[in-house]
């Protein structure tokens, strides 16, 4: 008698997501059994589609009828995902670099606070390198990494053109799956192009008007480095969005978190504005950030609410100037065709009435 050999799952990581298609690395070890190291075409299954799996760049998934000569296969299963991402949708990510460059163009602060608020929202660790090292003095980059460490984060200055922190910065990335993330024009794809020559990314260009990046990348995609990992060049964002409930966003603030930690408020649902006896307000130079962070969640708890509730009669719009106003919602009344039967009726009932 015969025992019956387990057939082995064959299982990939999905780099990019191209229309219907996902290309999907095989690992050398895929499912205990040894495969090629090489990529396939894959489609998703129609089970998956009527399911509602979407399947995301950084996916660990299942591949069955792997064709290896045509480099095809059809994904049958995603595997529990230990992260998620929905802007940029990414899924088992490690950490994000962010990126920011200390001149051409110059930091903008508030951005910057607003990407990192962003950030702390994935619950992924954040690492921040500061491009473009060698256009500013060492004083210069010195100001900024001792400015940025008072708001809780370390960061490293970068140079393509010296190799300032690239070495560093590699041996953050190993064996770890990073988001690049950060404004345009601020060296991210010189940063891949340095780390993994062989991808050769098209770099942009300032806009000389603007003096701000153009963007570069169009779509989310996994990259591999020669020394391990994996990393996706997002396309940039100039004002990222920042979704938490206002009580939250505090803690999206590392000094906001260890002034709660030294002392608590006197009131449970203090939202550290005007509250009597409140540990965070004070003399911190994000505070006036987390209040304009602030009155941004405010509104969009608003705008839910109102969403939510039919007796609701204005919504919060933003005009072109960007400013935030309430304007009364339209009311449509619902108009249904009339059925034949009822039609009929009122036709029999009209000639009884003209028989009268």
């Amino acid at each position: 008698m015969t025992s019956a050999v387990a057939i082995q799952p064959i299982v990939g990581t999905v780099l990019a997501v191209q229309a219907n298609f996902y290309r999907v690395r095989l690992g050398l070890e895929a499912g205990g059994t040894s495969f090629p190291q090489v990529e396939l075409l894959c489609t998703r299954r129609a089970r998956l589609k009527k399911m509602g799996q979407q399947v995301m760049v950084g996916d660990r998934v299942v591949i069955s009828e792997p064709d290896w000569q045509g480099q095809r296969g059809a994904i049958s299963e995603v595997l529990p995902r230990r992260s998620e991402l929905e802007r940029p949708p990414i899924a088992n990510a490690d950490q994000v670099l962010l990126v920011f460059a200390m001149a051409d163009p110059v930091i903008d602060v508030y951005q910057l606070s607003r990407f990192l608020v962003a950030i702390e929202g994935t619950r992924l660790k954040i690492l921040i390198g500061l491009s473009k090292a060698d256009l500013v003095s060492t004083e210069v980059q010195k100001d900024w990494c001792d400015r940025l460490l008072t708001w809780g984060y370390p960061s490293i200055p970068l140079s393509i053109r010296t190799g300032i922190g690239i070495e560093s910065i590699r041996q953050q990335l190993q064996n770890q799956i990073t988001v690049l993330a950060g404004p345009s024009g601020v060296g991210k794809s010189s940063l891949i192009n340095t780390l993994a020559p062989d991808l050769d990314l098209r770099v942009g260009e300032i806009s000389e008007h603007w003096r701000k990046g153009k963007h570069t990348t169009r779509h989310v995609e996994l990259f591999e480095l020669p020394n391990g990992g994996l990393f996706a060049d997002t396309p940039g964002f100039s004002q990222p969005t920042i979704h938490c409930l206002p009580e939250e966003l505090i803690y999206h603030f590392p000094e906001g978190r260890s002034r709660l930690a030294a002392h608590s408020c006197q009131f449970a649902d203090c939202l550290h504005r005007d509250e009597p006896n409140c540990a965070v307000r004070g003399d911190w130079e994000r505070y006036s950030d987390y209040l304009g962070f602030l009155d941004e969640a405010i509104a969009a708890q608003t705008e839910r609410h109102q969403t939510r509730n039919p007796e609701a009669r204005t919504k919060r719009k933003t005009n072109r100037m960007g400013a935030d106003n309430d304007e009364p919602m339209l009311e449509f009344k619902r108009y249904r065709r009339t059925s034949r039967k009822t039609q009929q009726q009122s036709l029999e009932k009209m000639y009884d009435d003209l028989q009268e």
